[in-house]
């Protein structure tokens, strides 16, 4: 059975009652890591792996919430919207609801129940997966009328707020607006995008999932920001005019930062390099050179451990063991970083074969075998049912 007769049948059984069904996919990021909060270019896409949301008003002004992954059920009244640390997974679904309230829109109770095939922790974005499902519904069955932009933004906020993560807006974006075998081509400053066309024929995007996740993580994500912000500032002493990395030059970059500060100097150099590695995979792709781009994420790799230095030893050494392989014609590590997974784009007849060789020389190494999920850039959020 499909999820979505799954989760169908789970509702009707719970609640005796026909629901709207919306499907939201978890997203992956190509190239561009890093680069967002520095009003940079992203290159992510929706991937066929998603959280699916089964919903119907109530007369109550009471949510009801079911989750088929955590066998739970919780009820909130909607006067009496705040975060939960005792059900945390609720977060993301009442916050959305307090975004609407914010916004000046009535939520009336709801019953909900949510399920998915999106891999938790592996940094494939399933929160960003739920709040986009649950304000589409809430969109719909409410009838607010709101576009899809502006349900990625309060999405957004719904983290920031309710879940307490400062993301950017990729994850959200990538999820609402992803199209079948196309990434998008997202400025993060401007919010303007452009699908790009990704012809995967003859290869497979594949997943290794380290199973780490450090606790360095959220720490160095701050630094790296600051140090960031740093060198805009000496970048601005001379040139006032830059009003992020996205304007620098590299050029500013050696005289501005390098004297006075190498780590910064490195911080800055990754960033500069990986906006313009963004463009220049895009022209790639316009021209069906795979290989070309495969390239870039080696690159983008090596720029994410050595120069910006939020890697790990799991996720390094799983680069360095496809690149044995002629047939893996890219790789690097995809995220915040310290953990989670590498994206690798392996020919097809080769995926057995790498995946068994990978898998069994990281289990020796690390004493845990590596998660393997394959994806394909899929269709964003849309109501089903």
């Amino acid at each position: 059975m499909d999820l979505t007769q799954h989760i169908r049948n789970t509702f009707i059984h719970r609640f005796g009652a026909e629901p709207i069904i919306v499907r939201s996919p978890g997203r992956i990021n190509l190239i561009g890591e890093h680069t967002d909060y520095n009003d940079g270019l992203v290159l992510p896409a929706a991937i066929d792996k998603a959280v699916y949301v089964a919903v119907k008003e109530n007369p109550h002004n009471v949510m009801r919430l079911v989750s088929d992954e955590y066998k739970d059920v919780v009820e909130v009244p909607v006067a009496n919207l705040a975060p939960s640390s005792a059900k945390p997974w609720t977060n993301y679904i009442v916050g959305v609801a307090d975004q609407f309230q914010k916004r000046g829109f009535k939520v009336g109770g709801f019953d909900l129940v949510i399920a998915g095939d999106v891999p938790l922790g592996a940094g494939l974005s399933s929160s960003a997966a739920v709040e986009c499902a649950t304000a589409y519904a809430l969109n719909e069955i409410f009838a607010y009328g709101l576009e899809r932009l502006e349900l990625v933004k309060l999405a957004q906020l719904a983290e920031h707020e309710f879940a307490g993560v400062k993301c950017g807006i990729m994850d959200q974006f990538a999820s609402v607006f992803g199209k079948n075998d196309h990434l998008i081509k997202l400025d993060c400053r401007s919010l303007e995008y452009t699908y790009i066309p990704i012809d995967l024929t003859g290869y497979k995007l594949i997943l290794f999932d380290s199973c780490v996740k450090h606790s360095l993580a959220s720490s160095a994500y701050n630094t790296r920001r600051e140090e960031c912000e740093s060198g805009l500032r000496m970048i601005q002493y001379y040139y006032p005019e830059v009003k992020s990395l996205r304007d620098a030059t590299l050029e500013q970059v050696v005289e501005c930062i390098k004297p006075v500060d190498q780590t910064v100097y490195k911080r800055c150099v990754y960033v500069v390099m990986e906006i313009n590695r963004v463009e220049l995979a895009c022209e790639d792709l316009l021209r069906h050179d795979l290989a070309s781009f495969g390239q870039r994420m080696f690159q983008t790799h090596a720029g994410l451990s050595c120069e910006y230095e939020v890697s790990c030893a799991e996720l390094d050494f799983l680069v360095d063991q496809v690149k044995h392989f002629p047939s893996v014609i890219g790789a690097r590590m995809m995220g915040g970083g310290f953990g989670g997974c590498t994206i690798n784009l392996i020919a097809e007849d080769s995926v057995n074969q790498v995946t068994e060789a990978v898998t069994q020389s990281y289990q020796q190494k690390f004493a845990v075998a590596p998660r393997v999920y394959e994806v394909a850039p899929s269709a964003g959020t849309a109501v089903l049912v």
